[in-house]
């Protein structure tokens, strides 16, 4: 069954793309809002993707690939 709209709780989760080394991209990865932020920025992201990717290469047999870049969705570039 839907959801009604606006039933979605705003700010609980930040959005970020995903480039990996080999060239593959990842979009729209979720990161809980509240490891985000304070002086590490966006860094607290980078680790908790690479611990989604280690689990995920654990179920499917496959080596976790490097992170080359990760860019938070709707940030303006630099």
């Amino acid at each position: 069954m839907a959801k009604k709209p606006g039933t979605n709780p705003k700010g609980e989760f930040a959005f970020f793309n995903v480039v990996y080394e080999d060239g593959s991209q990842r979009s729209n990865r979720r990161v809980p809002a509240e490891l985000l932020g304070g002086l590490d920025g966006d860094e607290p992201a980078r680790s908790f993707i690479m611990e989604q990717d280690r689990e995920i290469a654990e179920k499917s047999g496959r080596p976790a690939l490097e992170i080359k870049s990760l860019d938070r969705v709707g940030a303006k570039k630099k």
